[in-house]
């Protein structure tokens, strides 16, 4: 994976020259487009190290992506510390959609772009339009949810509540029938009561989340959570495994799903396949699909089968 990083110097930043090519080693590349945040969660140190948001130019931003395609990049993730909010420090303010749009217009050669992590507060309309109506935007958008009950999420000064999430995972889905979510949930937060814990665990069958990164609260110095009233180390350490193992059969719920289309034609990302290690893609909607012992180029487009899954991963073979 190339990652273009250090490059918020200025405020007004660009990306640095890259002269991109394709080994067999390198599957997809990650732009990033912004740093810092402008937003002060309690539990969270990163404003504190990185400062204020800093957007690069969409310009800058679409002249490189378009060296990268020239060099046989077939897939490319927008990356920030908070990319939701890109472009508030630009001139006119625009918004992450417009970039996106403006990405897949500018690079038709572009197969597949794809988000790294965005804050559901600031999905805005031409972005919503975009994941609807242009199928070279990947199917998968991860979620910076963090809590499933409302106090908690007050208490971590996130700028949504519960049913905002459940409401935009619905009316994405009724937008685009095939996308998937994953989402970060943070278990043991301080002052979390016991139905508290349990919201958060609804959470994750209510959104119908397929992918989980669950994070033991763990106090940063000088954040204010950290001067909360703290729960015990082995009750976080509990609810943490109860969270992930709900995680992992949401996981197996997806792939059964998914399954159930063996022998459908799909088109993978080939991001292992070579020196004896199975072969393995990833589908539009994020899954993984084991392709067995074949010789496979990273970084490459390749048309596959369904034939079966397990715990893990889709099973399939090359079409």
């Amino acid at each position: 994976t190339y990652l273009l990083s250090d490059i918020m110097q200025t405020k007004r930043a660009e990306l640095p020259k890259m002269q991109a090519s394709q080994t067999h080693t390198r599957s997809r590349a990650i732009v990033q487009v912004q740093n810092g945040c402008n937003h002060r969660c309690t539990f969270c140190i990163i404003p504190y190290g990185r400062g204020n948001s800093r957007s690069v130019d969409q310009d800058a931003i679409i002249g490189q992506i378009r060296e990268l395609v020239a060099g046989g990049i077939h897939e490319v993730v927008l990356s920030g510390v908070d990319i939701s909010s890109w472009g508030e420090d630009l001139a006119g303010t625009p918004k992450l959609g417009t970039l996106v749009k403006s990405v897949l217009e500018c690079v038709p050669d572009l197969a597949r772009l794809r988000l790294s992590s965005i804050d559901l507060a600031e999905v805005d309309d031409v972005l919503m339009q975009t994941i609807a109506n242009n199928p070279r935007f990947m199917p998968y958008l991860h979620l910076s949810l963090q809590h499933g009950d409302d106090l908690m999420l007050k208490r971590m000064k996130r700028r949504h509540l519960r049913n905002d999430a459940i409401s935009l995972c619905r009316q994405l889905r009724e937008l685009r029938p095939d996308i998937r979510f994953g989402a970060d949930l943070i278990a043991g937060f301080p002052t979390e009561s016991e139905q508290a814990f349990v919201n958060s665990l609804s959470l994750i069958k209510a959104c119908d989340l397929t992918w989980l990164h669950v994070f033991p609260f763990s106090p940063k110095q000088g954040t204010p959570a950290a001067r909360m009233p703290a729960l015990d180390p082995a009750l976080v350490k509990a609810r943490a495994a109860t969270l992930r193992e709900a995680g992992n059969a949401a996981r197996i719920r997806h792939l059964k799903r998914r399954a159930t289309a063996i022998g459908k034609y799909d088109l993978a990302l080939i991001e292992r396949g070579s020196r004896g290690q199975p072969g393995l893609g990833r589908l539009a909607d994020f899954s993984p699909i084991d392709l067995g012992p074949h010789n496979l180029v990273p970084g490459t487009l390749q048309p596959v089968h369904i034939t079966g899954y397990t715990e893990q991963t889709l099973l399939g073979e090359l079409a």
